[in-house]
């Protein structure tokens, strides 16, 4: 097998030479670069499966170099060298496309978890293919389209991810779908409610206890950062942090390093952060309940999970997936749907998003006779509609499920138009979706050619 080849950019002749002889060790061959132009040269000659570049070069800034690999060899990790506790520099290099960073001093144990973990990522060991699947992250519509292309992008790099949404929108399936595509997919992916645990007993849960460090503590244990180490530690409901907390945290997120409660050693850690919320972090940073310097650390990428009341193109596909796995869990047929009941779904504005939606019809399966789910079994029959869908006047029993919702999505739509006058922005509001939505819609429902252009509000 071909040793993997790495490119070392630094203007210092030690650290250059430092870093080639530990990678040496791990049989990796190395190029040292000391510019930004004899790098630019040589990547614009060799394919290199791993980069590391100082930030501060003689001719320019390593961000440079982070960008042009990005778009250039986006399939190669570039790892930025930064000067020790300038986390403004590392948060720029991973918004510019960089796969990790280091400080310096460097820690060779942590350069070393990092070179390994790039190349799993372009290819160079032996471990299992990343599944395929982005598990029970369902639809066709454009938002989820968009949340797949942003998982594909997001598992290729180390930055911390902060995924925002309502309750029930998916933000852990999202979690670890990056997880299960990224190079840690074989190592742990450790889940945590941070709102579940009680105040006094945190910084034994995220770092661990040793032996005797209070009462109870009868044995070492290790934390949720040591449980996770070499793959993704998902922080939930971040925002239930306590301040005195959200330090400790951010320094153990800075330092790669955490101390056990009693211990008198730090442990090297190599965990990747995704954190979640349904809370607005920026304003509880600007009424002081959230960390700025957090906020800054776990908030490099943003990733959005759109509310099912906006894509209710999605409703079909996911009823049909929900109501197999619970057939399957069951050991029978999937039950039908009663056509009053597919309406009430269609119609229903989902607070709770797909959470809701799949207690409601693994309640109606528990409750429906005949394999077949009613509107009573729903408990939807009073019911508000708040998501502005009309009732279809008539079955389309002929069309399948997916073809009778375009039906009833298509009448909604034509009547909101007609009742706005064919103002697009109106009719969107109306509707209670975004114009970009609406604009789909029509495209894909062939409705463009009735609209008569006056529109000035939403062009």
């Amino acid at each position: 097998m071909t040793r993997p080849l790495a490119l070392i950019i630094d203007d210092e002749p030690d650290i250059r030479e430092l870093l080639e002889i530990t990678l040496a060790r791990m049989d990796v061959d190395c190029r040292l670069a000391g510019s930004l132009r004899e790098a630019f040269g040589q990547l614009a000659e060799t394919h290199f499966n791993l980069c590391l570049v100082d930030m501060r070069l003689p001719d320019g800034n390593g961000i440079d170099i982070v960008r042009k690999v990005a778009a250039d060899h986006p399939e190669t990790p570039i790892a930025m060298i930064t000067a020790h506790g300038n986390m403004e520099t590392a948060v720029e290099a991973l918004k510019a496309g960089a796969f990790d960073f280091v400080s310096k001093p460097v820690d060779l144990p942590v350069l070393r978890r990092l070179v390994e973990t790039a190349l799993r990522l372009d290819g160079n060991d032996q471990a299992p293919a990343s599944p395929k699947s982005h598990g029970d992250l369902l639809g066709k519509s454009p938002a989820m389209q968009e949340i797949r292309r942003l998982i594909e992008k997001l598992a290729r790099n180390q930055a911390p991810v902060f995924i925002s949404g309502e309750s029930g929108t998916g933000k852990e399936l999202a979690a670890r779908s990056i997880h299960s595509r990224s190079p840690r997919a074989s190592r742990p992916f450790v889940a945590v409610n941070c709102g579940a645990i009680p105040q006094d007993l945190m910084e034994s849960e995220f770092f661990g206890h040793v032996k005797g460090s209070f009462t109870g503590a009868v044995r070492d244990k290790p934390g949720l950062f040591q449980t996770a180490d070499g793959g993704t530690l998902f922080l939930d409901e971040v925002a239930d942090l306590p301040l005195s907390m959200q330090v400790k945290l951010l320094r153990a997120i800075q330092e790669k390093s955490v101390r056990p409660v009693g211990g008198e050693k730090e442990e090297s850690v190599d965990v990747r952060i995704i954190s979640a919320s349904h809370k607005d972090l920026a304003a509880m940073v600007a009424g002081g309940e959230f960390r700025q310097d957090l906020y800054y650390r776990i908030h490099v990428i943003e990733l959005i999970m759109a509310p099912l009341r906006e894509r209710p193109e999605d409703i079909p596909v996911m009823i049909e997936h929900i109501l197999s796995r619970l057939a399957q869990r069951m050991g029978a047929n999937p039950p039908k749907l009663e056509r009053s009941a597919l309406e009430a779904l269609y119609r229903h504005d989902f607070p709770g998003n797909v959470r809701e939606l799949e207690n409601l019809l693994e309640r109606a399966t528990a409750l429906c006779e005949q394999q077949t789910i009613t509107l009573d079994d729903l408990g939807l029959a009073n019911a508000p509609s708040g998501n502005g869908h009309a009732t279809p006047p008539s079955p389309l029993a002929d069309q399948g499920l997916e073809g009778y919702l375009a039906d009833v999505e298509r009448q909604a739509i034509v009547q909101a138009l007609e009742t706005n006058k064919w103002n697009r922005t109106a009719a969107a509001k109306a509707l209670g979706i975004s114009f970009r939505a609406l604009r789909y819609r029509l495209e894909k429902l062939g409705l463009d050619a009735e609209d008569d252009g006056t529109d000035a509000q939403g062009q």
